[in-house]
């Protein structure tokens, strides 16, 4: 079995459930006392907020080449970056690489094609909402992305921030979100991408009735499929 490069604390609570969805999957497909091989270099995420609200991108897409090198030299066979925002750094990142990054835009792309979506749907921070990087990622595979107006945005963005990335499960912002989501829906999207890690800490497949593509679980998905490619 290759082994898997894990940039994680990002926040830590998404990235609990990389861990643990990428060894659910290695244990159930190969049996025994199977698990995923794994390093990881995991950030404290105060330190990279800062810098991703004070617009100091360069400074963190360092640090996120400085993690992914060191991963590689540790003697990981592919990258996978257990965030969505921080993706904004994977083309960068790869550019310092000789092993593959496992690209989460990828995954969401694939299976929005599986299922016969063009359009849908996209929530996640303001970074990823409002930049160009995932989008892009996206719409060249042929998709079609759609977002909330500013002040909905605003309003995931502080739950991801405020709440989730605190560990905090509320109620009511789950239905602000749900109310938000069957808003932006009339403009003929037919599926919905829950566009940041923690998302789907507060939102799950059943409490719609269109297709959600949950990032986390698809990426991690991904990610095991590398490594049951090659054992």
């Amino acid at each position: 079995m290759k082994t898997l490069g894990l940039i994680g604390g990002l926040s830590w609570e998404s990235t609990a459930d990389y861990y643990r969805l990428i060894n659910t999957i290695i244990q159930k497909r190969l049996g025994g006392l199977h698990s995923a091989k794994c390093l990881m270099y995991s950030f404290d995420f105060q330190e990279i907020a800062v810098l991703q609200h004070e617009g100091k991108w360069k400074q963190a897409a360092e640090a996120m080449i400085d993690a992914a090198v060191k991963l590689e030299t540790a003697g990981a066979d592919a990258i996978v970056i257990c965030s969505n925002t921080m993706h904004k750094a994977a083309d960068d990142m790869e550019q310092h690489l000789s092993v593959p990054l496992l690209h989460i835009g990828d995954a969401a792309a694939a299976s929005m094609k599986e299922q016969g979506i063009s359009t849908a749907v996209l929530l996640g921070t303001a970074f990823t909402m409002e930049q160009n990087f995932y989008k892009k990622r996206l719409e060249h595979s042929g998709l079609t992305v759609v977002t909330p107006i500013a002040e909905e945005r605003n309003i995931i963005h502080s739950v991801i921030f405020d709440e989730l990335c605190r560990g905090i499960i509320k109620e009511e912002s789950k239905e602000r979100i749900l109310s938000i989501i069957k808003g932006v829906n009339t403009a003929g999207a037919a599926g919905i991408i829950l566009g940041c890690t923690e998302l789907p800490m507060l939102i799950k497949p059943e409490d719609l009735d269109i297709p959600v593509f949950d990032t986390t679980q698809l990426h991690s998905k991904l990610a095991a499929d590398f490594l049951l490619n090659n054992i």
